[in-house]
C-alpha cells in the first residue's frame, strides 16, 4: 500500500510539474527580446564657432538587441527607426541610423541659419532665437507575452515663446509582427460608442457632468474629442494619449483618458491578445 501511494505521490508531482512547465512556457514573453540603447549629445556652434549660438541634439533610444527571432528583431527595429526617426531611416540599423539623424539635424541647423546669421550680424542686430534644441527618447513601456509597447517622448526648440514636446506610442503584436490598429481591437463602426465612452470617462475624471463644463476648462478648444490612435495598451486598460493641442491647449499640456478593459468590453473583438494582457 505504501508503496502504490508513493507511486501515486511521484506521478502527481511529475504531472504537476509539467503542467506548470508548459504553463510558464504559454507565459513566456514571445520573441524572448533583449534590450539595448544608443546614446547621443551633440552641440554644435555656428560656424564653429563657440562664441556663437548653437544646436544641441540629445537622443537615447533602445532598441532590439538580440531575439530568439532574427526577423523579429529586423522588423521591431525598423518600425522603432521610424517612429523615432521618421520613414527614411527605417531601413537602416539603429547603430547607424541614430548617427545620421544627429548629423542631419546638424547640417540643416547650419545650412539654415548660418546665412541669416551672418546677415543680421553684419547688420548688429543677432536675435536671440538662434539657439535651438531637440531631444528624442524612446524606450520599451511594456513587454509582456504577445505585445510589446514602445514609447517616443520628443521635444524640440527652435526659437519663440516656448518649444514643443509631444509623446507618440506603438503597440506591437508580436505574432503577426505588425502594429496594433484600434480596428485591430474594436467591432465595426466603434467610433460613436467609444466617442461617447471617451467623453464619459474624461468627465470623471475631472469631477464635471456634462460636455459644456469640459469646453468650459479649455477641452476641445483646439480640436475634436475622439479615438486616436496614439494610445497604449497595459494591465489598467487601454489608454488614449493626446499631445498637446489636440484637444486642449499648450497650457494645459497632454491628456490622458484610460478606459478600462470592462468599460470597453462589449466593444472589443474576440481578442485573446487582451486577454492575455488582463491574465
Amino acid at each position: 500500500m505504501k508503496k502504490q501511494n508513493a507511486g501515486l505521490l511521484a506521478l502527481l508531482l511529475t504531472a504537476s510539474s509539467l503542467f506548470f512547465a508548459c504553463t510558464d512556457k504559454m507565459k513566456q514573453n514571445v520573441g524572448a527580446l533583449e534590450f539595448d540603447s544608443l546614446q547621443v549629445n551633440r552641440t554644435e556652434h555656428l560656424f564653429g564657432d563657440t562664441a556663437k549660438p548653437a544646436c544641441n541634439i540629445v537622443m537615447n533610444v533602445a532598441f532590439v538587441r538580440h531575439s530568439s527571432d532574427s526577423v523579429m528583431k529586423d522588423s521591431l527595429n525598423t518600425f522603432i527607426m521610424a517612429l523615432c526617426l521618421g520613414d527614411e531611416y527605417m531601413n537602416e540599423t539603429p547603430q547607424s541610423a541614430i548617427p545620421l539623424y544627429a548629423d542631419h539635424y546638424i547640417r540643416n541647423y547650419r545650412g539654415d541659419l548660418e546665412p541669416m546669421y551672418a546677415k543680421e550680424d553684419g547688420e548688429g542686430n543677432v536675435g536671440a532665437w538662434y539657439s535651438y534644441y531637440k531631444g528624442i527618447e524612446g524606450h520599451v513601456q511594456y513587454y509582456r507575452g504577445d505585445l510589446l509597447v514602445y514609447r517616443m517622448d520628443f521635444n524640440e526648440y527652435t526659437g519663440g515663446a516656448h518649444g514643443i514636446y509631444m509623446t507618440s506610442f506603438l503597440n506591437m503584436n508580436l505574432q503577426t509582427l505588425m502594429p496594433i490598429r484600434l480596428a485591430d481591437l474594436f467591432v465595426p463602426d466603434y467610433e460613436m460608442y467609444l466617442t461617447d465612452l471617451l467623453w464619459n470617462q474624461l468627465m470623471a475624471d475631472n469631477n464635471v457632468a456634462t460636455h459644456e463644463e469640459l469646453e468650459e476648462m479649455g477641452y476641445t478648444s483646439t480640436g475634436d474629442l475622439a479615438p486616436t490612435e496614439n494610445f497604449y495598451l497595459d494591465t489598467d486598460g487601454i489608454t488614449f494619449y493626446y499631445n498637446v493641442y489636440d484637444i486642449a491647449p499648450y497650457v494645459m499640456g497632454p491628456v490622458k483618458i484610460t478606459l478600462p478593459y470592462d468599460a470597453v468590453r462589449h466593444l472589443l473583438n474576440d481578442n485573446k491578445l487582451i486577454e492575455s494582457i488582463e491574465q
